[in-house]
């Protein structure tokens, strides 16, 4: 999640993004919010990859599955194949692709097929998603849109300020 935040960053090209809602927009769009400058998104991100419908033609940014096996990056083909590929471990894709309800599962016998347990829901973290700092940076400073001065201008901010909400 965090070498796809640091693409995100540099696909950006300091513009502000809208990622997909859910969960995507849980995990990336606060560290977009906090990190790219403020105004109306100019580009806009979704999920792409096998299974899903094809993107259009006025897609910036794609989030894009890896192969576990291969370490490949899919590419679309058609209008979107211009855009810039963000890449995800397809265990990340999925679960940002298809999001499963929690269903509760019932205990081992006695209990019927259709009845669910009553069971409360396992509770959530009390914490947003935060980035690791080290991992962020170490990814960001291999990509080549650091030299631009707009990602050197984050970069040196996210060196100065420690207390930064997002890390």
């Amino acid at each position: 999640m965090f070498q796809a935040l640091a693409h995100l960053l540099a696909a950006s090209k300091g513009q502000p993004v809208k990622v997909p809602g859910g969960l995507t927009a849980d995990v990336f769009q606060r560290a977009l919010d906090a990190l790219l400058p403020a105004g109306p998104p100019t580009r806009r991100a979704v999920l792409a990859g096998p299974g899903r419908p094809a993107p259009d033609a006025g897609v910036d940014i794609l989030l894009v599955p890896v192969h576990p096996q291969t370490g490949q990056t899919w590419t679309p083909v058609g209008p979107a194949a211009s855009a810039y590929p963000v890449p995800l471990p397809l265990g990340v894709w999925l679960w940002l692709a298809s999001p499963q309800p929690y269903l509760p599962v019932p205990a081992s016998g006695g209990i019927p097929q259709d009845v669910l347990r009553d069971d409360p829901l396992p509770p959530h973290p009390n914490y947003l998603f935060r980035a690791d700092r080290g991992t962020f940076q170490h990814t960001l400073v291999r990509i080549p849109a650091v030299r631009s001065p707009w990602m050197r201008t984050i970069l040196e901010s996210l060196t100065q300020d420690r207390s930064a909400d997002l890390f």
